[in-house]
This record gives structure tokens, C-alpha cells and sequence, in this order.
């Protein structure tokens, strides 16, 4: 069960209309919307049920009319202050969501039916959620407030969920109290001389929960008797953890139930029939819960621990699992989380060396942070049971590394494949080897010479071709020298886009336009590459001198061939009316290959770029650095990127150099769904300082390449900003591999393009 203070997303007035309840019924996923007064007085609740019994019974239909008249005006509510079983029985006959009230019925909380679910302060544990990673520091701060303090400092720059602590009130625990441990076996006696000497008291502890306040860290505490919990309850702990040691000790578990507190619960030291007795008793209670498996010796040994076991829990328990561990490392706990996982606890220490067996299987601070790092990087990894798909570096692998079906002569139009026609080579850039059935007796509907790939067009209907185009700004292709007369063909862009490999820069340029007398009757622009001979990586963020220098003359290479080429085309730059000479798009670097590099030295790296910048002549051109995913793909591989990802220091760094910007709105969505920000704000951000846009979609954090309308752009939002902000400010469609087939993909994106732009 989950308690829903977060009213927002389940809330409407009641004199709203239905439609604008249905649209939150179907953001909120629960089915169900609840309708208050403007004071917050509960009125009703409409559900998917109520609103078809509203439907069927209505004389006419408009969905203007206020929520209210489809509602259910006697909805199941309780008083917030009933216990989890109360609320529990409130459950049934359909209803997943009851209403928690205040006495004078303002609508103050939602109940959720959810035994899959647990809210712990602002985290959620759930299937879909990243795994709750707790530092347990219990006892470790030794007794002193300030060590508390630091501990809980580390783990939040260990990068912690949670942090835990211990408390016990002595007199209620032990059967001597505080006042000795003599007369007690070896065993006991160091615990109970151990807790003498380092426990803290509640007072102390609340003093460390409210440190934990004011850093932002939530807060977990193993409560071990009832006037622990009580003071626990009193505090307004987000959640109560019940020990190994108490997990048979039903009295004290239905005490901490009563306070409808979230409990966890660890299984070590105890058989299955004990673990399913205590199920028994906390389903009862009706309070959120999970449990974790545990091995409660210190350190406990590999051969003991049995991960395996989290399944099986899993079943018995029908509720969230997870692992708390005391073996030696963290490599144990990222493979908890593989195996379903979802709550980590690890013990937590400044020092191994200091007394009391909890320190002897803790993590230290650095130690820690990797496992948050390796749990995340595992849960990445783990991805879903879904249909497989090809990711977006393996299809640029499968391009380069793959085969395709050939020509293997001049064929004309009208003519039927025979198996001779057809061969298997690479790269994979046209129809898989395995269409060769398939291809064999059609007719085709296009020329090929030798060596054609044939493509996916070639067993259906003919592929779509360029025509004119009609667009508020100016437009472009992206081309290579090779392939100018093919993308030209059937259409006149106002320019062309010359995405340059670092072989083209080798080129006598006049060569290259020798065949075009009187220049090509277009603009221009052009783009840097990105990787160089031997392995080099364009990189003006570079530390290292020398890949520095490099960097800087590789760009100015490509400045002084831009240049060169400008009188081949009869109109300047990309035919705008007030061109300053061509575009240059380059990506200027800033990647790392193993990780993000912190925030804070993000400054001194965009400074590091502007200094080679400065070493750069660009007069004549507008050189504009392009704005990056999180996650670049650089043939078929992926690297981490740190610059030109944050619209807000993207937008910064132009600002405080006036440097423009190739805003390129595929790569700018994935950072935005990265960073948690919305597009339209990265927009409102990053407009103002384009000069040159790549008009592509995108999915997720490093889908990009994306088909235009294929993906998570809401293109009618962007076309109405770019309008505002940008006007006037060139395009082209960058769809990855959109040139092939005769520029196939290029011609559907500017047939989609078109109704926006």
C-alpha cells in the first residue's frame, strides 16, 4: 500500500471539464481522478467505469461539460488518520484507490493498492524504479554526533539513497538494562559492552536527522523495541527497519505496523517457516512493506550468501525484495540487483580498523560510490524482456561491418532478378543477405549499375524522390563530394551541407568542382569531422597539449577548404539574404570514455575550447559549435560528452564568447531527457544563439538519427519557437543514413518537415 500526499496528478476541480479529467486519467495511469471543491473539499471520483456509465446513460454528448455531472458524487473515503488495516479492508470490488480525509472532509491524502510498491521519504521501490541503495552507518559513528554528521556527508557524496541508523532503548532491550552485562555468555556480553560505550540516544540521533534535512539525504532507522519506535513515529521517520533479530518478534513488528510507517524487513538468521509467518502477520497489518534477504554473519562468507534465494523470497513475500549484505566487497550486491533487487543496503565507515564487527564489513566512502556507479551502470544494462531491437551503434556497426545484396550488372528498368543478378558483399548499407529470396523474380522499378545496393524499396513500391520544396527558411542537403548530381537529381535545395571526412580535406578542391562550369547554383555550408586519421578525436577541450594543437590545426584545415570552395557556388553561404560567408558545423569536444566528468569542471573545460578557438582563423566564415548528446556514437561506439550537452551552459558559453550555435535538435532532446528538463525549455535556451539547425528526432537518452515524426519531438511546439527565436535561420533534415536509396530518408523528413516548417 502506498499513501499519496502528492495529490496533484490525481485532482481536478469539479467544475472542470471532463475532458480535462480524462487527459489526467490517462497521465496518471491509475484509471481513476478524484474531484474537490476550490477549498479541496472531496466531491467525488471519476473512473474509467464511471465515465462509460456516463456515456452510455447520456442523451447527448459533449465532453465541455463539467467533471462533476460523470462523477461519482459518493465516493469510498476514510478518515487519514485509520490504520493501514482499516485502509487495507477499504480495498475491493475494483477500488485500488480510496480517499484519506481531514474532519472536515478536505481531500489530504490517496491510499494506492499497491503491494509491489513502497514509498520510503521521496523514493519510491518499485519494479520500474532504480534500486533504493542504503548506507548503513548504525552504530558506526562510534557514539559521537560529529562523526554521525560526516557520515552522513560521505554518503551523500557516495551518492546514497538513504542513510540508516540504529536505536535502542537499552532499559527495554536487554533484561539488565544499561546498568551491566555481567553473568552474560562471551557473545552478548561484547555486544552489550559495544553498545554501552557507542550507542546514541534519541535526542542524539535527531540531531543527525535533522543534519540529514538540511544535506537532503532521507532517513531509515532500525527501531529495536516499542519506545524506540514510538520516539521513531513521533519524529516522523519516512520508515522504520525492522533487524534480522526482531523478524520473529510479532508483537514488536504489529506495534510498528500501527503507525501505518513503510517497514523493511531482513530475513537473515531465520527459516522459511518463520519468514512466512511473519508475512502473514505484515500483510495483516496492511502497512507498505519489503523484505530483504539477508546472511547475518560478519563477514559472511560467499558460499553462505545464495543470492538465488532472492526469487524465491520474491514469491513467498508478493511484496519488494532486496539485499542487505555483510560479506566482504560490493560485487555481491550488484549482482543482487540483477537478480531483482530492488532496496541495497551496505554498511558504511570511515574506517575499517575501528572497533565493532559492523566496520569490518563496511564499504568505505570511495568503495561505496563505485557500487552506486556499477548498481546504475547494471540497471542500464538490464533493460526490459521486450521484442529485441537493433540499438543505434549496432546499426552503425551493422552498416559497416555487415553485407548487403549487390548488383552484379547493369539492370534496367522492367527487368526480372535472376539469382545471377543478385551478390552478397559489404558494407551492409542496402537489404540484409537474407532478402535474397525474396529479391529473386522482381521486376525492378529502377536502373542499377554494378555494385547498387539494392534496398527494402526494391520489394515493394519504388522509394519516395526529391521535388520542390516550399519552407519559411532557407534548406539544405547533407551531401558528400561523391553524391552532389544524386541528391540534386529531382530537386534545388538553397544549399548543400558537405559533411567532410578527413579524407575530403586531402582533396584538391578545384578538382572536386572542376566538372561544374559556372559553379553550382546554390549555397553552402559544411561540417567538420569529428574523427581524424589514427584514431584522433577533434578535441579543443583536450588537457593534453599536443591532441590540443592537433585539434586546433584540424579545424583550421577545415576553415581554410570552406573557404577555398566558395567560388564554386553562385550564392553566398545558404542563400540568406544576410549571409557573413558559410556555415561551419563542428563538434568541439569535451568527451571522456568512461564516465562524466563533475559539474564544476565543466568552466575550465568550455574555457579550454575558447582559448583554441581564439587560435583559430575563421574570418570570412561563421564557425559554430553543434550541440551534443549526452552519449555520442562515434563509429558504432559510444563515449561520454560534457560540453554543448547542458542547454544552460551551452547557451552561456555563447553567450560570453558570441559564439553561435548549430542547434541540432535531435542531439539537444537527448540531453534534455538526460538532464530531466523540458525540450521546450532547452529550446527557449538554446534559440537565440542558432545560426544553423539539424533537424532530426530522437528517443530516449542516445536514440539519435531518428526519422522525423518517428520519435519524442513534439514538432509543432518547435516549429512555433524556432519561428519566434530563430527566424530565417537555415536547415537541414540530418536523418541518420537518409541519404541512402537516393536520399530516401532525406525526402521523407522534408515531406513531413514541411507542414511545420
Amino acid at each position: 500500500m502506498i499513501i499519496e500526499r502528492d495529490l496533484t496528478p490525481y485532482v481536478v476541480y469539479s467544475g472542470d471539464p471532463v475532458l480535462r479529467a480524462l487527459e489526467k486519467i490517462t497521465a496518471n495511469k491509475a484509471r481513476v481522478i478524484f474531484l474537490v471543491d476550490s477549498h479541496g473539499h472531496l466531491d467525488g471520483v471519476l473512473s474509467d467505469g464511471d465515465f462509460r456509465r456516463w456515456v452510455s446513460g447520456a442523451a447527448s454528448l459533449t465532453v465541455d461539460v463539467p467533471a462533476i455531472e460523470a462523477a461519482n458524487t459518493s465516493p469510498r473515503s476514510l478518515p487519514v488518520a485509520s490504520t493501514p488495516a482499516e485502509i487495507s479492508h477499504a480495498f475491493g470490488s475494483g477500488i485500488d484507490h480510496v480517499a484519506l480525509v481531514d474532519d472536515r472532509g478536505h481531500l489530504v491524502a490517496i491510499a494506492i493498492n499497491r503491494a509491489d510498491e513502497l514509498r520510503i521519504g521521496r523514493h519510491v521501490v518499485a519494479p520500474d524504479a532504480p534500486a533504493l541503495l542504503i548506507s548503513e552507518i548504525g552504530i558506526n559513528h562510534q557514539g559521537d554526533v560529529s562523526l554521525a554528521k560526516q557520515l552522513v556527508d560521505l554518503s551523500v557524496e557516495a551518492g546514497a539513497d538513504i542513510v540508516k541508523f540504529q536505536l535502542r532503548d537499552m532499559e527495554s532491550v536487554y533484561r539488565q538494562g544499561a546498568s551491566g552485562s555481567g553473568g552474560e555468555d562471551l557473545g552478548p556480553q561484547y555486544t552489550l559492552d559495544l553498545l554501552a560505550k557507542y550507542n546514541l540516544g534519541a535526542d542524539g540521533l535527531f540531531e543527525v536527522f535533522d543534519h540529514c534535512k538540511d544535506v537532503g539525504i532521507d532517513v531509515m532507522c532500525t527501531a529495536w523495541d516499542p519506545v524506540s519506535v514510538d520516539r521513531l513515529v513521533d519524529y516522523g521517520i519516512p520508515s522504520l527497519k525492522v533487524a534480522s533479530a526482531d523478524m520473529t518478534n510479532h508483537a514488536l513488528l504489529r506495534h510498528m505496523a500501527a503507525s501505518g510507517t513503510p517497514m523493511v524487513i531482513s530475513t537473515g538468521m531465520s527459516t522459511e517457516g518463520e519468514i512466512r509467518e511473519t508475512v502473514d502477520v505484515v500483510r495483516s497489518t496492511g502497512v507498505a512493506h519489503a523484505f530483504l534477504h539477508c546472511q547475518s554473519t560478519y563477514p559472511a562468507p560467499f558460499k553462505d550468501i545464495n543470492l538465488a534465494y532472492l526469487t524465491r523470497l520474491a514469491e513467498l513475500t508478493q511484496a519488494p525484495v532486496g539485499y542487505s549484505g555483510h560479506e566482504r566487497g560490493f560485487h555481491v550486491p550488484v549482482a543482487a540487483v540483477a537478480l531483482g533487487a530492488r532496496i541495497i543496503e551496505k554498511h558504511f565507515t570511515v574506517d575499517r580498523g575501528l572497533e565493532g564487527n559492523d566496520h569490518k564489513v563496511s564499504l568505505l566512502p570511495d568503495e561505496f560510490k563505485e557500487m552506486v556507479q556499477r548498481v546504475r551502470e547494471v540497471e542500464e544494462a538490464l533493460g526490459t524482456n521486450a521484442p529485441r531491437a537493433v540499438s543505434t551503434g549496432e546499426m552503425m556497426n551493422r552498416v559497416n561491418l555487415a553485407k548487403s545484396l549487390v548488383a552484379t550488372r547493369r539492370i534496367e528498368v522492367g527487368e526480372t532478378l535472376a539469382p545471377a543478378d543478385i551478390d552478397i558483399k559489404s558494407p551492409g548499407r542496402g537489404l540484409q543477405p537474407n532478402a535474397y529470396d525474396k529479391l529473386v523474380g522482381r521486376t525492378t522499378s529502377r536502373a542499377l549499375d554494378p555494385g547498387d545496393f539494392f534496398y527494402a524499396t526494391d520489394l515493394g513500391d519504388a522509394a519516395p524522390r526529391g521535388r520542390d520544396y516550399s519552407f519559411r527558411r532557407p534548406w539544405g542537403l547533407a551531401v558528400r563530394y561523391h553524391d552532389i548530381d544524386a541528391m540534386t537529381k529531382d530537386t534545388t535545395p538553397d544549399f548543400l551541407e558537405f559533411h567532410f571526412s578527413y579524407k575530403d580535406l586531402d582533396l584538391p578542391v578545384a578538382d572536386v568542382f572542376s566538372t561544374y562550369a559556372g559553379g553550382l547554383p546554390m549555397g553552402f555550408t559544411t561540417h567538420s569531422p569529428d574523427l581524424f586519421a589514427g584514431d584522433f578525436l577533434l578535441n579543443l577541450a583536450s588537457e593534453d597539449d599536443a591532441h590540443w594543437e592537433r585539434s586546433i590545426r584540424e579545424l583550421q584545415r577545415v576553415v581554410d577548404t570552406t573557404r577555398e570552395m566558395q567560388q564554386h557556388f553562385t550564392k553566398g553561404a545558404d542563400a540568406r539574404a544576410d549571409s557573413a560567408g558559410p556555415v561551419i558545423v563542428a563538434s568541439l569536444g569535451g568527451f571522456t570514455t568512461d564516465a562524466f566528468v563533475a559539474p564544476a569542471e565543466r568552466e575550465q573545460m568550455y574555457a579550454r575550447v575558447a582559448e583554441g578557438l581564439a587560435r583559430v582563423d575563421d574570418s570570412g566564415v561563421r564557425l559554430c559549435a553543434q550541440t551534443l548528446p549526452p552519449y555520442p556514437w562515434y563509429m558504432g561506439g559510444q563515449l561520454y560528452c560534457n560540453l554543448f550537452v547542458d542547454p544552460r551552459d551551452t547557451a552561456a558559453f555563447a553567450e560570453e564568447h558570441d559564439r553561435r550555435l548549430c542547434f541540432d535538435v535531435s542531439h539537444s532532446k537527448l540531453s534534455a531527457n538526460y538532464l530531466g528538463m523540458s525540450f521546450a525549455e532547452a529550446t527557449d535556451l538554446l534559440a537565440p544563439h542558432t545560426e544553423h539547425l539539424h533537424l532530426v528526432d530522437a528517443t530516449g537518452v542516445d536514440g539519435e538519427g531518428v526519422q522525423v515524426g518517428d520519435g519524442e519531438i513534439d514538432w509543432a511546439v518547435l516549429a512555433q519557437q524556432l519561428d519566434a527565436m530563430a527566424p530565417g535561420v537555415s536547415f537541414i533534415p540530418e536523418i541518420w543514413q537518409g541519404h541512402v536509396n537516393d536520399g530516401e530518408g532525406f525526402w521523407i523528413a522534408l515531406e513531413r518537415l514541411e507542414q511545420w516548417f
